[in-house]
C-alpha cells in the first residue's frame, strides 16, 4: 500500500502550480524554470558534501568527535563548533547532512545547534562583506549579537530537548 501523508505537501505544491499553470501560464513558466534551476544548483552541491561527509565518516573515528565535541567537551566543543560553522561555505542545506553525521559521532546535541546557528548567520566570508559595505562597527556588532543569540538559543534549545535526543542516540 501507498503512503500518501509524506507527500502531502508536495502534492499539494503541485496542486498549487496546475492552478497557476491554468489562470496565469506564464507566472508557471517561471516557476519551473526557477524550480529547475534550483534543483541544478542543488545538484552541483549536495555530491561534493555528499563525498566530503562520507569521507568525514569512515576517516573520523566517533572517539575523536566525542573527546572534542562531545558530552564532555565543554567550551572546546562549543568553540569548535562555531568555528567549523563560521569557517564553513555553501547553502545552509549543505550543513543538515554533516549535522546528521555529528548526531551518529556522538556530539552534544548544543553544539550541533551551535553548528547550525554559525554556519546560517556567521559566516567569516560574510562577515567580511559586511564589514566592506556596511561598516566595521555594525558588522561586528550583528555578529557578537548572533553569537550571544545562537548561544542562549542553543543551551535553552538544548535543556528542553536533551532527553529525547538522549533516546534517540541510544536507539
Amino acid at each position: 500500500m501507498i503512503r500518501i501523508k509524506p507527500y502531502l505537501l508536495f502534492l499539494a505544491v503541485v496542486f498549487a502550480d496546475l492552478i497557476i499553470f491554468f489562470f496565469k501560464p506564464a507566472l508557471a513558466a517561471e516557476i519551473v524554470s526557477a524550480t529547475g534551476r534550483h534543483f541544478l544548483q542543488m545538484l552541483s552541491i549536495l555530491p561534493p558534501i555528499f563525498l566530503l561527509i562520507g569521507l568525514l565518516d569512515v576517516w573520523v573515528p566517533r572517539e575523536k568527535f566525542m573527546r572534542f565535541m562531545g558530552e564532555k567537551s565543554g567550551v572546546t566543543g562549543i568553540a569548535l563548533s562555531i568555528l567549523l560553522g563560521a569557517a564553513a561555505a555553501g547553502p545552509l542545506y549543505a550543513a543538515f547532512p554533516l549535522a546528521a553525521i555529528m548526531i551518529k559521532k556522538g556530539v552534544k546535541f548544543r553544539n550541533i545547534l551551535i553548528f547550525l546557528g554559525a554556519w546560517s548567520t556567521m559566516k567569516i566570508p560574510m562577515l567580511l562583506f559586511e564589514i566592506s559595505s556596511i561598516g566595521k562597527e555594525f558588522a561586528l556588532t550583528r555578529w557578537f549579537l548572533s553569537l550571544i543569540g545562537i548561544l542562549f538559543m542553543s543551551f535553552l534549545i538544548d535543556r528542553f530537548v536533551q532527553p529525547a535526543y538522549d533516546r534517540r542516540a541510544a536507539d
